[in-house]
């Protein structure tokens, strides 16, 4: 059976272009295992896209005076541009089509056909002025689990669902001034509390940061929520049940059929030629599915879309969901209305993308919201990554065509502890960005203090085990790796008795 990693980032709303504090959450950290899995010899596929029909992209286009059409047209396109200049390579990037639509109707098709879908009366906030029935981005209110002020659905703040009609003293986005009335419509739900001993079982057995892990806890003291499955709106994709007309399928239900949409993608542009669109999410593909998500799409994911599954019986669940907390600038959220925002490809157009890769794994919003500043990014990867690697390189380049020289055991052993060290911080169960940066700060420290005082005895010593760390490194340090090694492949053991040492590319800092 094939042992393959299909890795997925949740997609974006489409409402403009990537932040730093997005690429320090999910994606970077999805890329950086990605190539990990390939450096070790496992094939692994890398998800992710862009989400078109979330009302987001509605009230965004509004403020900026665009159509929406235009908008989720113009940031997929920025999305894409940011993160290939981040160097985050992506196998499958879905976005809204004929195929996808069809996969999210198949999907909720088979659940409905099997009688999982419920018909329910939902409470919504209703304008009077336009007779519209308000969900998400149209409704601003309180949260009634934590009080946050946020949108109904799905809480940025603790992660939790927010049905419209429990927001505390809601208000219209669009139309702040105008009065709001509560009235009720029918919508088909996934009943999630009739799973609740199939989903204890899964999260028992399932690795969790503590902040999931808590929100679990939280969510399952007591009843589960039915989930909305359709929407009183027009923005998405229709929904084809006779008992709901004129409804949409609500977005945040789209994840599951997306994420094997974008595995499809992802596995064709590799080559693959599939017998069916979630042909590798199928019980027998020999798949482990891996997310990396922020806490807020914890739930429609995790919970809902592990039940759905479940309820189907036909697919593979998630394996490991890898969240994270909120990466800030200077001690306050991004805000892209506000001008408090870093853009990803504009500080990659000025600084070299390896550090900013390493200064984003050093501070990874792994457990806590931690910060972003210009000063800290410079002052760090010129201290822990740029002096030190530059000494490095120096002290072997002093050995180019001096070899073959001798590799001792002790090498060898030193390498494979090495090696050791970083699948420690790589490896999928307790992946962690800054554990990798912590380890390739310290291999990089005591390769300093062995370059001090290379000898001939030792120099082949210091030239192979150099070489191993640029191998351990390069998910992260990605250029530095490509300009100085003809392969990224990790040696899972070594038998080197020489080596040839060659000459190793500088670094030039974040500073200029």
């Amino acid at each position: 059976m094939t042992d393959r990693l299909v890795i997925i980032s949740p997609a974006p709303t489409a409402n403009g272009d990537l932040h730093v504090g997005h690429l320090a959450g999910p994606f970077l950290a999805a890329d950086v295992c990605t190539r990990y899995a390939r450096a070790t010899g496992r094939e692994a596929l890398y998800g992710t896209g862009m989400h078109f029909t979330q009302n987001y992209v509605v009230t965004a286009a509004r403020k900026l005076g665009v159509s929406p059409e235009h908008l989720r047209v113009r940031s997929a396109e920025q999305v894409e541009r940011t993160l290939a200049a981040m160097g985050i390579e992506v196998d499958g990037f879905g976005c809204i089509g004929d195929r996808f639509t069809k996969m999210v109707l198949d999907f909720y098709q088979r659940l409905h056909g099997q009688g999982r879908l419920k018909l329910r009366t939902w409470r919504f906030p209703f304008l009077p002025s336009t007779g519209e029935y308000l969900m998400d981005a149209y409704v601003l209110g309180g949260c009634p689990f934590c009080l946050a002020t946020g949108y109904a659905g799905i809480c940025e703040s603790c992660g939790l669902p927010v049905a419209p009609g429990d927001l505390i003293d809601p208000r219209s986005t669009l139309y702040p001034d105008e009065p709001l009335e509560t009235r009720e419509a029918e919508i088909l739900v996934f009943p999630v509390e009739e799973y609740r001993a199939e989903l204890a079982d899964y999260f028992a057995k399932t690795t969790m940061r503590p902040h999931m892990a808590q929100m679990i806890e939280d969510v399952m003291a007591g009843p589960l929520p039915d989930f909305p499955i359709t929407q009183p709106t027009s923005w998405g994709i229709p929904a084809p049940f006779p008992e709901v007309p004129g409804q949409v399928i609500y977005p945040h239900m789209e994840g599951m059929p997306w994420s094997m949409f974008t595995t499809a993608l992802a596995a064709e542009r590799r080559g693959a030629v599939l017998v069916s669109d979630d042909e590798l999410w199928r019980k027998d593909s020999g798949t482990t599915v891996v997310y990396f998500t922020g806490l807020d799409a914890t739930y429609p994911f995790a919970v809902v879309g592990t039940a759905m599954l479940t309820a189907l019986g036909e697919h593979v669940v998630p394996a490991q969901y890898i969240t994270n907390d909120f990466y800030e600038l200077a001690n306050e959220k991004f805000s892209t209305s506000r001008g408090h925002v870093v853009s990803g490809r504009e500080l990659a157009a000025e600084v070299p993308r390896d550090l900013i890769r390493f200064h984003l794994s050093a501070t990874s919003p792994e457990f806590q919201r931690t910060d972003f500043t210009r000063e800290a990014l410079v002052r760090v990867t010129e201290s822990r990554l740029v002096r030190p690697w530059n000494r490095v390189a120096a002290a072997v380049d002093t050995w180019v065509g001096r070899g073959p020289l001798p590799v001792s055991e002790r090498s060898r052993q030193s390498a494979q502890r090495m090696v050791e060290r970083f699948a420690g911080g790589y490896g999928v169960r307790r992946f962690s960005l800054t554990a990798v940066a912590s380890t390739m700060a310290e291999q990089l420290a005591r390769l300093d203090q062995m370059a001090a005082g290379a000898t001939k005895e030792n120099a082949g010593d210091l030239c192979h085990e150099v070489d191993v760390f640029l191998r351990c490194a390069a998910p992260v340090l990605i250029d530095l790796a490509a300009a100085a090694l003809p392969d990224t492949a990790i040696p899972t053991a070594s038998d080197i008795t020489t080596v040839t040492p060659a000459p190793l590319p500088r670094l030039t800092g974040a500073g200029g």
